[in-house]
């Protein structure tokens, strides 16, 4: 199960605040492409993409945090009310949810949500939905 931590950026390597501030580029239209991002803020492509969705900036807004979180779910009954039920319980607000057909009774799910309200962290609710019945492979896609 994967942790997340917010550190000081003084013992991370220099790239990561690159990524952070390319993808800040990109996200507020001062450059409409990736190329024009890295070149301006001196990374590599490959960096980027390495590390675009797994660092991030806590934002100052709050207000708006989204999560993209994944899951496989065994193809059983009541398996996804209980997903469901368990960001319910969290105070997690369901955006979207996307789920694909079960292939050898394990079917993919990907649900985005609100987490601005959350009573805990995401390091709790993912390893809880893990614990749950009929659920495998829980990761953080993505935070905003």
């Amino acid at each position: 199960m994967e942790k997340y931590y917010i550190v000081d950026s003084s013992i991370l390597p220099d790239v990561v605040g690159k990524v952070i501030e390319a993808r800040s580029l990109i996200e507020n239209g001062e450059v409409h492409q990736v190329s024009e991002a890295v070149k301006r803020v001196g990374i590599s492509r490959g960096t980027y993409y390495k590390y675009k969705d797994v660092v991030f900036k806590p934002g100052q807004d709050v207000s708006t945090r989204k999560a993209v979180i994944s899951l496989m779910l065994h193809h059983e009954n009541g398996v996804l009310s209980e997903v469901l039920a368990r960001i319910s319980d969290a105070q997690g607000s369901i955006l979207t949810i996307n789920q694909n057909i079960p292939i050898h009774n394990w079917a993919s799910l990907t649900i985005s949500l609100d987490i601005s309200n959350m009573l805990e962290t995401l390091d709790e609710l993912n390893a809880d939905l893990h614990d749950l019945r009929g659920v495998s492979d829980v990761k953080l896609v993505s935070v905003e």
